[in-house]
């Protein structure tokens, strides 16, 4: 058995708000909703990723033990450009380092998301393997 990162999971101040804002945003889609574990749980998908939502007020300011969230991107632009459009808040402009370029910005319930392009073509060795997106049978 091969093991992976199969989902992060938030809690969330407003649940039917940050539904809205994955699925707005970054295109999310929800493919659960309903009682897991003795409570509303909602299961997301964004692109080839997973995210899991519990009905449940944060117990801090988004951050406990979780810095950020990666999100990839094949066009970085355009992604901050439709997010500050729609009011999204970034702390700077995009860090461009060649085969790699990011943003932040907060999620609901003051989640950072780090917002990144990649360009494998670029990249050597272990980099370019793990940012491949390619995973074995």
């Amino acid at each position: 058995m091969a093991e992976h990162l199969h989902h992060v999971h938030f809690f969330t101040a407003d649940i039917d708000a940050t539904i809205a804002w994955w699925q707005d945003m970054l295109g999310g889609k929800v493919i659960y909703d309903g009682d897991f574990g003795g409570a509303r749980n909602v299961f997301m998908r964004i692109g080839s990723g997973r995210l899991h939502l519990y009905e449940q007020a944060p117990r801090d300011e988004g951050k406990g033990a979780v810095h950020h969230v990666g999100i990839r991107t094949d066009d970085l632009a355009a992604l901050e450009q439709r997010l500050r459009a729609a009011g999204v808040e970034f702390r700077s402009g995009i860090r461009d380092f060649g085969a790699w370029k990011y943003i932040m910005c907060p999620a609901p319930d003051n989640v950072l998301l780090e917002l990144f392009e990649v360009d494998e073509s670029q990249l050597e060795g272990g980099a370019a393997e793990y940012f491949s997106d390619m995973t074995s049978a």
